[in-house]
């Protein structure tokens, strides 16, 4: 019997947020905004990150993992491709992650920004294929809560 090479799964996350849509939706708009809390800050360092923020337009980012961690200083890159925007309600694209030249997946991502009572209910959800040596959707699924969580804290500076 052939292992299964890839794994299919979709996972969602919410995020409350006490700033009006118009904030939330602007800190994926430009580098400056969103480097804040994509890019800057992780426990990896940033090597690259390119944006592109249009229907048609792709962001590029590359980091390089800690020695001490489990992938032992390899690189990661994620290349993005936006689908579909539409101003502050939401954004749509398609992205893989690469693990030095191995690509261990492919995503189709929402986000989703809906107007609540105290501020913004950010609605996340990725539709994912998950090749070998991935991690798969649940460790994708921790590190997408950790960014909307940084998130968070830019939105509160």
């Amino acid at each position: 019997m052939l292992e299964q090479s890839v794994i299919h799964s979709t996972f969602n996350l919410e995020r409350n947020y006490p700033c009006p849509p118009q904030r939330v939706f602007a800190a994926f708009t430009t580098p400056e905004q969103k480097s804040r809390w994509y890019a800057d800050g992780r426990m990896m360092s940033v090597e690259e990150f390119q944006m592109d923020f249009r229907v048609g337009g792709n962001d590029y980012a590359r980091f390089r993992m800690p020695m001490e961690s489990p992938l032992k200083g390899a690189h990661l890159t994620y290349k993005t491709n936006y689908m579909d925007i539409v101003p502050v309600q939401r954004i749509v694209f398609a992205y893989t992650l690469s693990v030095e030249d191995q690509r261990v997946s492919a995503s189709l991502v929402t986000f989703e920004f809906v107007p609540a009572e105290n501020g913004t209910t950010l609605v996340f959800t990725e539709q994912g294929s998950f090749f070998e040596n991935s991690g798969g959707a649940e460790m994708r699924k921790v590190g997408w809560g950790v960014l909307l969580d940084k998130l968070g804290a830019a939105l509160a500076q």
